[in-house]
């Protein structure tokens, strides 16, 4: 005999909640995507447009101006091919650093364990300066070189922390001693088990790293001198601050139509820069929120 189980009705509190819910999410989801929505306009819309307040849903006397100025520079075309090349390299070195030292740091037996991770933590609250860094990076021979822009930051205590933080609630030791038991090793236990486990947290890593690597800037300002290694964002500053010049120095007539282009470099500039990595967060958005959680909730 079967037993009609009927479905409990919400109460008029849970819908309420849920309303109050749905709407502040609304406003925060449009919070975030109008900027990003509002930048990819404004570099198609007419700068007089933006002055006047016209441009709010749609732009206005759509040109391409500003990215025509921004493509017609040759260096922007090498300076994109280096922060590819930059990120690439710096995320491949900073998995390579961070992933091994956060499993080893979250296995109970590392003698010494908890000091090697207080000093690391000391690092967060207590930085030496530029100066001394720039000394350190000129000593190693590594100024005007790619390697100036990965090494020097190639681990972030903050990444070292929720990587960590993974392995310590999802490799239980009893994992480690039932591998032990069928013959495995330290080095064979993190290559064949824990490297296949931690699909979330290297995911959660790339999307740091690349972030960091695509996004700086202030490294290869002090660091590099040849213009053919200069970084995207280097670059595009660089177009942005000749642009504003420019503007300066021309006769009046010329002073308008350029500061015209000014404007739509500027979101132009964000709109280039933000594109790579736009593209790259849905392929790794599942992986990115798993990983992330589990390494907040316990550690």
């Amino acid at each position: 005999m079967t037993r009609r189980v009927s479905k409990m009705r919400p109460s008029l509190i849970d819908c309420v909640y849920d309303i109050v819910v749905y709407i502040i999410l609304t406003f925060a989801l449009l919070s975030v995507l109008y900027p990003l929505y509002f930048m990819c306009i404004a570099s198609f819309s007419d700068p007089n447009a933006l002055y006047q307040g016209r441009v709010i849903l749609l732009p206005k006397e759509v040109t391409v101006l500003g990215y025509q100025r921004i493509f017609s520079n040759t260096v922007i075309f090498r300076s994109y091919l280096n922060s590819i090349i930059y990120t690439i390299a710096g995320v491949l070195v900073s998995l390579v650093l961070t992933i091994p030292t956060a499993f080893a740091l979250s296995r109970p037996e590392l003698p010494g364990r908890s000091w090697i991770l207080k000093l690391m933590i000391f690092t967060m609250y207590f930085y030496g300066g530029m100066i001394p860094l720039y000394i350190v990076v000129r000593y190693l021979k590594l100024l005007n070189t790619m390697w100036s822009l990965i090494l020097p930051t190639a681990i972030v205590t903050y990444n070292l922390i929720v990587a960590r933080a993974f392995y310590v609630s999802m490799i239980p030791s009893e994992l480690f001693e039932a591998s032990v038991l069928d013959g495995c090793n330290y080095t064979k236990f993190f290559f064949y088990i824990v490297l296949p486990l931690s699909k979330a947290i290297i995911s959660v890593m790339v999307l740091f790293y690349a972030t960091k690597m695509w996004n700086g800037f202030m490294d290869a300002l002090i660091y590099l001198s040849t213009e053919s290694k200069f970084p995207l964002q280097l670059v595009l500053r660089n177009i942005l601050l000749q642009s504003q010049a420019l503007a300066l120095l021309d006769d009046a007539t010329a002073v308008a139509e350029q500061q015209k282009a000014t404007e739509l470099i500027k979101y132009g500039v964000v709109v280039v820069a933000s594109f790579p990595m736009l593209c790259l967060y849905p392929f790794i958005q599942k992986h990115f929120v798993s990983g992330i959680m589990i390494g907040a909730v316990k550690g």
